[in-house]
Order: C-alpha cells, then structure tokens, then sequence
C-alpha cells in the first residue's frame, strides 16, 4: 500500500509540474504576443506618418518649384508643344 501511495504521490508531483510549466509557457508567449502586438501598432502608425511623407514631397507645386527654382526648367511656349498621337498596332 506504501509503495502504490508514492507511486501515486509521484505521479501527482509530475502532473503538477507539468502543469505549472505549461501555465509558464502560456504566460510567457502571451508576453511576447503583447509586445509583437504593440510592435506592429507602432510600425503601422510610422507607415500611415511616412505616407503622409511621401505625398507631401510628391505634391505637383513643390516638384514644379523646385524644378524651377533649383534646375531653371520652365514651361515651354504652346508653339513649342508638340503633341505626338501613338499608332495602334496594326496600322501603318
């Protein structure tokens, strides 16, 4: 009877830590769950800032200035334009 009872006892202890290292397991991942969600809300909000960025240096105004005022492009004359009709494929 001793010997089933430590058996039994041994039994007991393994299920136990078994037990408290799955909940470890859990908590643990849970933590790095947290901080892998709170990673990606962060990098969101840095991608919704750099596309704001991005069409702010992309505005048609600041290119055109810029071209102007760094490079000394302007506008042609409209006599100047010439605007050049594709041909479809198949016609000569």
């Amino acid at each position: 009877m001793t010997r089933l009872n430590l058996i039994l006892l041994a039994i007991v202890v393994v299920c136990a830590l078994g037990v408290v290292t799955s909940q470890h397991k859990a908590r643990k991942l849970y933590a790095e769950l947290q901080h892998a969600e709170e990673v990606a809300k962060q990098m969101n909000t840095e991608y919704g800032q750099l596309q704001l960025e991005q069409s702010t240096w992309a505005m048609h105004a600041r290119i055109e200035k810029i071209a102007s005022e760094r490079l000394q492009m302007k506008v042609p004359e409209p006599a100047r334009i010439h605007v050049l009709v594709p041909i479809a494929e198949g016609q000569p």
